[in-house]
């Protein structure tokens, strides 16, 4: 597959992927629209480097991008000053039609811990300019990291007014945890409490096909604010569901398709994904599968682990959705991440000089009973989409790497913010930090109703909101704070952003507090 991945300069003159290259002319193609209209990203940061990603899309909506079916040789650049006169590296790419003239760099030779801006240049015109962070050496001491958690960004359900303020937040780096498209149409969303208007329409039925996935990440990506808050810091990027089809698992559709037809959909899916993240080749997905987890340090502060809770996991129990316990709940064959995703967590957590783990994933991980919050009576009710509905691989993992005051898990899904203590029974074993929407679920309101009656029916629950928004985390070697960031409204522009809640976890416990 390397004929398809862009190259560098350093590359293409030291002759290690030429072959099955074919020869590109230096004379570059001129456009009559901006072929940067898709906006830049970085992601997947390292100590000497991170991905720099663009797409040459000067009619993002038309079909192929209203590019040419042919490769693009283009240019990128690095410095270390935003107006570019210390550049320190730079080199040519190649847009190819085969990944819809996606372009991603691995740029490596930089120095650890520090800001370097990046751009990229083709036909005479030049894009944005990013930015991004390398990580610290490991075994580096590292006093405080910053990071922001985003995701569930329905396009029809509001504007992305919370990105507008994410950009300006200089956090080290965003974690996205899915759902950064919605693969269906809408007319209304039912939300028991009313309808959600449409703020803006997607563009066709259903996606099936890649051309369909690409028309859809393009109008998402046409959005300023998401752009700025790409170009503002690099990203580890997750999917979850949407990306694909909603609530899917392994080869498990909701309208029950076949196994081998939904394959194809999500090889489809899987490529739009890549081509439009800023992932390394490595994520290059093979047909219907792809290598999205991932681990990284920062230095001995923390150690990420950005996992896959849909490619690996047996269908949901008891028919899905929120309902009481079932016998299938825990069912000792259930899995959630597979085998060898759980084995490198259980032998890489506590194995190492790091003060935190996190758990970077997309469904919620504690259990909370949610009868009140629909009326059913006495029995308790779970979201069986999450992990309540994987009880014995649950239990299996938490045991082995949860209870020593170091695992915090991040997670989106649940269009709600919700702070608490993930429990096995009574015991506590990790913290949890929940963050809610940019846009899905529309305005929301402060508390939605029953919440009260969920927080004390849940005694490890501390915390929950229904506003849109995003996490902003500080971590220092005593203790990990988190800010729940709020929008008061996604359905008209100018959206006020305000500081909900800020919970706090010292090192060594496994309990949170009201900061």
């Amino acid at each position: 597959m390397t004929d398809i991945l862009p190259l560098s300069r350093r590359t293409l003159l030291g002759g290690s992927l030429l072959l099955g290259v074919p020869a590109i002319g230096r004379a570059e193609m001129l456009f009559r629209f901006d072929p940067f209209r898709l906006g830049v990203a970085a992601g997947d940061p390292a100590p000497d480097g991170f991905v720099i990603w663009t797409k040459l899309a000067p009619e993002p909506l038309a079909p192929d991008g209203g590019m040419p079916m042919k490769p693009v040789p283009l240019r990128w650049e690095v410095a270390t000053d935003a107006g570019f006169k210390a550049v320190t590296a730079k080199g040519d790419a190649i847009a190819r039609p085969e990944i819809g003239h996606a372009v991603h760099v691995e740029v490596a030779g930089l120095e650890p811990d520090r800001p370097y801006f990046y751009r990229f240049l083709v036909g005479g015109e030049t894009s944005r300019t990013g930015r991004a962070r390398t990580t610290p050496l490991p075994g580096t001491a590292l006093a405080k990291l910053r990071l922001g958690v985003a995701g569930c960004q329905h396009y029809e359900n509001g504007l992305y007014t919370a990105y507008r303020h994410l950009a300006g937040e200089e956090v080290d780096f965003v974690y996205h945890y899915g759902d950064y498209i919605y693969e269906y149409p809408d007319t209304t969303v039912p939300l028991g409490y009313g309808q959600l208007p449409i703020v803006r329409e997607h563009l066709g039925q259903e996606i099936y096909s890649l051309e369909d996935y690409r028309r859809r990440y393009a109008q998402y990506k046409l959005d300023p604010d998401l752009q700025a808050a790409h170009a503002a810091a690099a990203w580890y990027v997750t999917f979850d569901d949407h990306e694909v089809d909603d609530n899917w698992a392994g080869d498990h559709t909701e309208d029950d398709a076949p196994p081998e037809l939904f394959r194809l959909r999500r090889a489809a899916a899987f490529q739009a994904w890549w081509e439009h993240m800023p992932v390394r080749r490595s994520s290059l997905p093979d047909g219907a599968s792809i290598q999205m987890a991932r681990s990284v340090r920062w230095g001995t502060l923390l150690d990420a682990h950005f996992m896959d809770t849909r490619q690996f996991r047996t269908p949901q129990p008891c028919g899905d959705g929120f309902r009481p316990w079932c016998p299938e709940v825990d069912a000792a064959s259930a899995s959630m991440i597979g085998t060898a995703q759980e084995k490198a967590l259980v032998d890489r957590i506590g194995r190492g000089d790091v003060r935190w783990n996190l758990l970077a994933q997309q469904v919620m991980m504690m259990v909370p009973d949610r009868r009140r919050s629909f009326d059913t009576g006495t029995e308790p009710v779970y979201n069986l989409d999450s992990w309540a509905g994987y009880g014995a691989p649950r239990k299996r993992l938490l045991d082995r790497i949860g209870g020593r005051g170091d695992l915090v898990v991040l997670t989106g899904d649940e269009h709600q913010n919700f702070a608490g203590e993930v429990r096995v029974g009574d015991v506590p074993k990790a913290i949890e930090f929940v963050s809610t929407s940019i846009s899905s679920g529309g305005d929301g309101r402060d508390v939605r109703p029953g919440t009260e009656r969920m927080l004390a029916d849940n005694p490890g629950l501390k915390f929950m909101n229904d506003q849109r928004g995003y996490l902003v985390c500080e971590v220092t070697r005593d203790a990990w704070q988190t800010d729940f960031m709020v929008v008061d409204k996604v359905s008209t522009p100018g959206g006020v952003l305000s500081r909900r809640a800020r919970f706090a976890v010292q090192h060594g416990t496994v309990r949170v507090e009201t900061a």
